[in-house]
């Protein structure tokens, strides 16, 4: 096993890794909206959704691997309104796309609208 960390992406607000590979897999945690260069949360739903996809993305980098190595893919909502907002940015991420769950939640840490975290294979 091999523990993911990169600092494109936020560091972990918790006990745990950001992300890590093991038996062909790569595990990310799940990644909020953290601007990692400035520590700032972008407005609204769709600048969430798009940093969040971001931050999965530099874990996957970090891997060796990019989004098209993504096998599935949990998202978390804070409000299924959102759910037609978030689907327009994460079709521009997740092309190839991947199964996924996509729920809403009662909340995320720090407030935020979104997380995403994902499965892939090297």
């Amino acid at each position: 096993m091999k523990v993911l960390s990169t600092e494109k992406a936020p560091a972990a607000i918790g006990p745990y890794s950001q992300g890590y590979e093991a038996n062909g897999f790569v595990f990310s945690s799940g990644q909020i909206p953290i601007v990692p260069e400035t520590g700032e949360i972008p407005e609204g739903i769709e600048a969430q959704a798009r940093q969040s996809c971001k931050n999965v993305g530099e874990i996957l980098k970090a891997a060796g691997i990019g989004y098209e190595h993504v096998i599935k893919t949990t998202c978390f909502l804070a409000d299924m309104a959102d759910f037609g907002a978030f689907n327009q940015v994460y079709e521009e991420y997740f092309v190839s796309k991947p199964a996924r769950s996509c729920v809403a939640v009662k909340e995320l840490p720090k407030g935020v609208l979104c997380e995403v975290e994902a499965v892939a294979v090297k």
